[in-house]
């Protein structure tokens, strides 16, 4: 009881800011570290599909409690509305549309009978922190923690109340439609050995997969396995702690594998001289270092915001190799984080820019074409386009050499012009034809398959060009042009086209959909008409000029906010009239602006979504936070300047929405971008200067970044 006891106080000391005395508490002033002002629960509620969970930057483990699952609302497993919860397993997707993980439910209780249960837990006692999640389970009287090394979860349970003490294991759990739960394991090879189960587990639902897994706990226990259901094939089984006092606590560590059990004890074995309050304080050092790469100034509602964004980003991608093995990056949402998160860890976390590229060589080696939405090494090929094409060609553009450049260009150009039997959504013989995709023959989403496509053409154009391959370049300069095939100049707007040529008639650019029948992926033609990032000049121009322009785009936020369409268009939140800023094709239209000669709109648009869809508070993110995507679109915007065409290392200026932030750079640089008299009524932009000198146009570069100073905004209402 006293080691447990000293225990727990020292883990209170690290959540709380405080120092510890021979044993004893002393509390101290201190100012909060980064991690400290995270709000682990902002968008557990709504849309946003996160999880307030223990998990190490980038690692393989996410142990997060469960709430529910089955439906599009559970995604990642949680959600903070609910009152009871199901139980906690140590994988967990961050912000998604689809469901997948969840691997191994564990569930501390009394009298345990069967898998189909849940406690109500005391929400008044959950605590939420990077690295650390504790609730108290009310039914049975158990307190909960939990923490995470980058391959464990770490639990401790603390039984109040009669004993005996009991566990429950669920082989069989997973996160994904309510109708595959007894059907998504395909087989399973699970063993129990005095005070360990390990094993693997063959899954099908976003990916097939195999996990392993090894289960040790500090106290010995007897095991019943329960009555598997029609189609399971994995087992659940209830351990009883039977050798137990009442003051001990069980202490149980989940170590995960997404390569061998071997592995997995591998990995567990890395925690083995380490007690639970030196792995959180690990946990608690390693989200303080990535997150203290940004010092943010501010009132607390935004700081915890801005860190709570910063933290989202950080989840993933996941480091799916075994401990001591070369890094393998998976969790890679192209669709979503090429936009804005990819070109945010350039600058952030510029050391694992180069691994991330090599895991997308290897993805394309595997399978033919580059990564487009991996999870555990396996591709779900979920959405459009093959986007971790700008990834990697920014990644080069901007520097990076930690990857064989001929191999990375190989993988592009064979993920773009090559065919392949296993490519769900793409077909380039087709595309070559036509000059797009014609909705007659590819009946899902031609229309912003088309424009997807072209601008990661215009990035292969880019490398092609800056490797002295002048064929690759003219060609794919010419396919990056293809948006023009599907511009309707008497509309205005996007609009898909069959085989003949003929437009999609009758067309009604409101409407939203995903699958097929609909021409846009969740969206419709009013959202995806400004998906020329690579071009905006050229677009400006087929509207006629830039005033014709700016009057078309301000009708895109001033429509009714109405939802037109049919089959799931949940993904299309946060609406200003049109504009749709939970999706992610919506992200950079605010900056268009600048293009049209309109920055204050701009700043306009910026001001009101900050202030209407990132609230700190559950339901505070109006869409999925999908991987990071919407976080890194709130902490560039916040800064000041955003990626418009995230692949080449230019940034369009906007409007700051904080007074200071300063990039902690390699080096020792630093940038320092202060906002200068910003306030409520201080909203727009009147001058920026660089160290100095004032900047002419609207636009900063990579290399201007990241050689430090101090960029200033001078605001005006």
């Amino acid at each position: 009881m006293k080691n447990s006891t000293i225990l727990s106080a020292a883990c209170a000391a690290l959540l709380l800011g405080c120092a510890t005395n021979h044993g004893k508490i002393v509390l101290v002033r201190c100012e909060p570290t980064p991690a400290d002002r995270v709000n682990l629960l902002v968008g557990t509620d709504y849309n946003g599909h996160v999880f307030p969970g223990a998990c190490y930057p980038m690692g393989l483990v996410q142990a997060s409690p469960d709430t529910g699952h089955g439906t599009w609302a559970y995604t990642a497993g949680y959600r903070n509305s609910d009152k009871t919860i199901i139980g906690f397993s140590q994988t967990h997707l961050s912000g998604t549309g689809c469901s997948d993980l969840g691997d191994l439910r564990i569930l501390p209780g009394r009298d345990i009978r069967s898998a189909n249960i849940a406690f109500l837990q005391d929400k008044s006692r959950e605590i939420a922190k990077p690295g650390y999640y504790s609730t108290f389970l009310a039914e049975p009287q158990v307190r909960v923690e939990v923490t995470a090394s980058p391959h464990v979860a770490v639990y401790r349970f603390k039984y109040e109340g009669d004993l005996p003490a009991q566990l429950l294991v669920d082989c069989q759990y997973g996160i994904c439609n309510g109708g595959m739960l007894s059907t998504h394991v395909l087989d399973s090879d699970v063993h129990v050995k005095g005070s360990r189960i390990s094993g693997r587990v063959h899954t099908r639902v976003w990916v097939e997969r195999n996990w392993y897994f090894v289960l040790d706990c500090n106290h010995r226990f007897n095991s019943v396995e329960l009555p598997a259901a029609e189609g399971e094939k994995a087992p659940r089984y209830v351990l009883t702690f039977e050798d137990m006092k009442p003051e001990d606590v069980v202490e149980v560590r989940v170590a995960m594998s997404s390569e061998s059990v071997d592995g997995a004890l591998n990995n567990l074995g890395k925690t083995y001289n380490d007690n639970f309050g030196k792995i959180l304080l690990d946990a608690k050092e390693a989200w303080n270092r990535v997150l203290g790469r940004v010092d943010a100034k501010g009132t607390d509602e935004q700081l915890a915001n801005f860190y709570t964004s910063l933290y989202h980003l950080f989840v993933q991608p996941n480091n799916i190799a075994d401990a001591g093995k070369p890094v393998r990056y998976s969790t890679f949402s192209c669709w979503d984080t090429f936009r804005a998160a990819h070109p945010l860890y350039t600058i952030l976390t510029p050391e694992n820019v180069s691994p991330f590229v090599n895991s997308m060589i290897e993805d394309q080696k595997k399978n033919g074409f580059a990564s487009i939405w991996t999870l555990w090494g396996e591709d779900n090929q979920c959405m459009i386009g093959t986007h971790s094409v700008p990834v990697i060609v920014d990644a080069y553009l901007k520097g990076f050499r930690g990857f064989d450049a001929e191999e990375a260009y190989k993988a592009i150009r064979a993920s773009l012009r090559e065919s392949h039997a296993n490519r769900r959504k793409e077909n380039w013989d087709l595309l070559d034809k036509y000059g797009y995709y014609p909705c007659d023959v590819i009946k899902a989403e031609s229309a912003s398959r088309t424009l997807e496509c072209a601008y990661d053409d215009w990035c292969a154009a880019q490398m092609a060009k800056a490797l002295g391959k002048g064929e690759d370049y003219e060609f794919f300069s010419k396919r990056a042009q293809n948006y023009r095939n599907i511009f309707d100049k008497e509309n205005l707007l996007m609009r898909a086209r069959d085989t003949e040529g003929r437009w999609r008639d009758p067309f009604n650019p409101f409407k939203l959909g995903f699958g097929d029948g609909n021409d846009f992926t969740e969206g419709n033609s009013w959202q995806y008409t400004w998906h020329v990032m690579h071009d905006p000049e050229g677009l400006i121009e087929l509207f006629g000029g830039k005033e014709k322009f700016a009057e078309r785009l301000d009708m895109l936020f001033t429509f009714p906010e109405r939802i037109e369409g049919q089959g799931d268009v949940s993904d299309v939140s946060g609406l200003i009239g049109q504009y749709a800023h939970g999706n992610e094709p919506s992200h950079h239209v605010a900056y268009f602006y600048q293009y049209a000669g309109k920055p204050r709109r701009t700043a306009e648009v910026v001001r009101e979504v900050f202030d209407r869809f990132y609230l700190n508070k559950p339901d505070g993110l109006c869409g999925n936070d999908d991987c990071g995507q919407m976080s890194a679109w709130y902490v560039f915007s916040a800064m000041g300047f955003y990626p418009f065409n995230p692949c080449g290392g230019e940034y369009v200026l906007g409007a700051p929405q904080l007074p200071e932030v300063t990039l902690r750079l390699p080096g020792g640089r630093k940038l320092a971008v202060v906002a200068k008299n910003l306030s409520e009524k201080n909203k727009y932009v009147k001058s920026v200067s660089l160290n100095g000198k004032k900047i002419d146009g609207f636009k900063i570069t990579h290399d201007q970044i990241m050689a430090g100073g101090t960029l200033e905004f001078e605001m005006e209402d």
